[in-house]
């Protein structure tokens, strides 16, 4: 009945600064129960906080240290000892006396003098209900717990999968790794920086940043799909062969809404995001990006993020085709693109943590 008590019987504290009182309350339980006694409010709460804590507290009112009202007010007050029901046992009969006692948070309000057999059953009535509150409380605990660990074996899941079709992109180049690694820094930054933008406050919540960052290593998956002698070409790409690089963008949302419907929709959810980003990271807001050719809000802003931090990275980067640019050379260019090439906030929120950026390329080198 309490899981902290030693033994099998429930512990009664009967707590009156009468010792006849004392004695005859133990000499009706003490067969049934372990009984506890104490001659004051004082002594009462120092029991109530010891482990074992008692299962059931039979308290009288009028003490001359603390009354009965005020150990029961500060017993319901300690989360340690709110949940023991206290039953009042007193030689107060008004009805205002009751009243206060039951609004303290009493379970029972019983006045002197009481039959042993009344006594016996009202006693064994509330430890019975306190057993029940006691398993479901103790239930909800459990189940609290389940849950919370299953959303975190669910989270982990998320991570692994992510983790295991980005590093696909990985094998394909071996630039990709620190890319996939500073893009995602990227990002957050901006969407950290337009947070608090009217736009934007209501879509970039913590939680949603925190998917966003997750979600932006799989923005190339879809280059698993690109020959090397495309996508490892040194030199500048014949048109054809251009038309087969820019075909990443589908292959990568196709194959993460393959994942999606074999996972099923509600536990897919994670890699929407994923999926808008890989699709839409060439759209540029003018409208002249691929593939689809979207423009301004119609671009998903998870991927308007990633287009922006896609190419500032790219252009920072040395590839197999150009050198490195300089990181002020490069934010001129980003600066040259907004309202162009790039939603004018997030290029707006981009100049403003330019030094942000910088540091992140340095953390990440190549």
């Amino acid at each position: 009945m309490n899981n902290e008590s030693n033994g099998d019987r429930p512990v009664i504290l009967v707590v009156d600064d009468t010792p006849d009182n004392l004695a005859l309350m133990s000499a009706l339980l003490r067969d049934s129960y372990k009984v506890k006694v104490a001659n004051g409010g004082e002594k009462a709460l120092r029991i109530a906080r010891t482990v074992p804590r008692p299962d059931l507290i039979l308290l009288d009112i009028m003490m001359p240290d603390i009354d009965g009202y005020r150990v029961c007010r500060d017993l319901k007050a300690d989360p340690a000892t709110r949940d023991i029901p206290v039953v009042f046992l007193t030689a107060l009969a008004e009805q205002e006396d009751e009243r206060i006692g039951l609004e303290l948070g009493a379970v029972d309000y019983i006045t002197k003098p009481i039959g042993a057999p009344i006594l016996q059953a009202r006693v064994r009535n509330h430890l019975n209900l306190k057993a029940a509150a006691d398993f479901l409380r103790d239930k909800t605990r459990y189940l609290e717990a389940e849950v919370e660990r299953r959303t975190a074996d669910m989270r982990a899941i998320q991570d692994v999968t992510i983790v295991a079709m980005a590093s696909l992109a990985e094998t394909r180049d071996n630039e990709t790794g620190a890319h996939i690694r500073r893009t995602q820094h990227y990002v957050r930054a901006l969407a950290e920086e337009l947070q608090g933008h009217p736009r934007f406050a209501a879509v970039l919540t913590d939680d949603m940043i925190d998917l966003l960052f997750k979600s932006a290593p799989l923005h190339d998956i879809g280059k698993v799909g690109i020959p090397d002698a495309i996508l490892l070409k040194p030199g500048k790409l014949t048109a054809g062969e251009w038309e087969v690089m820019r075909s990443h963008a589908t292959q990568g949302a196709a194959a993460i809404a393959q994942a999606e419907a074999m996972l099923g929709g509600g536990t897919a959810s994670f890699l929407h995001l994923a999926r808008e980003i890989a699709e839409s990271h060439h759209e540029k807001w003018d409208g002249s990006g691929y593939p689809r050719g979207l423009k301004g809000e119609e671009i998903p802003l998870s991927a308007r993020l990633m287009a922006l931090a896609d190419v500032y990275d790219a252009l920072i980067s040395k590839r197999v085709y150009k050198d490195p640019m300089p990181h002020e050379e490069a934010a001129g260019i980003i600066a040259d693109g907004r309202g162009r090439h790039f939603d004018p906030d997030v290029a707006d929120a981009f100049l403003r943590n330019a030094d942000r950026f910088k540091a992140i390329a340095l953390r990440f080198q190549e």
